[in-house]
């Protein structure tokens, strides 16, 4: 089994969660996926913190992909210590969330995001946002190795 996390998804419920690992899959997109339920669980993963101590954090995702709105750590938050921090400030950060407010986008993007997807509310629509977005980040995408 692959060990090494090239998918981490961050996101408190668990239907949008499950909907977007189907739609990654549905594209044959095998990589390994770790699916975090907060914003506190994802810093503690990507810094070897708390639950994660001793976590080989040389190992990086190739994609972050990030709810904004959730326990603990807000989306936001979480994107502002990726990118303070030397070891995770050049992952790709993806925000997937329901919000269209303007405030929202213009922050993510102030901090570094590089997309900001609104989830769709019709399914198929879901699907296939979230299909393309696998396809083009881990697919297409060249990441810096430092």
């Amino acid at each position: 089994m692959n060990t090494e996390v090239e998918i981490l998804l961050v996101e408190d419920k668990r239907s949008d969660a499950e909907m977007t690992i189907r739609a990654i899959r549905k594209n044959n997109i095998t990589n390994h996926i770790v699916h975090l339920k907060d914003g506190k669980e994802a810093l503690d993963f990507l810094f070897g913190t708390g639950e994660y101590e001793g976590r080989d954090i040389s190992k990086k995702p190739k994609i972050i992909i990030l709810d904004m709105k959730m326990p603990k750590v807000g989306g936001l938050e979480v994107l502002e210590k990726i990118r303070a921090n030397e070891l995770t400030q050049k992952i790709p950060v993806v925000m997937l969330t329901s919000s269209k407010e303007d405030p929202d986008i213009e922050k993510c993007y102030e901090l570094g995001g590089n997309s900001y997807i609104v989830k769709p509310v019709v399914f198929d629509d879901f699907m296939k946002a979230v299909s393309l977005l696998g396809l083009y980040w881990v697919l297409h995408n060249q990441v810096a190795d430092k």
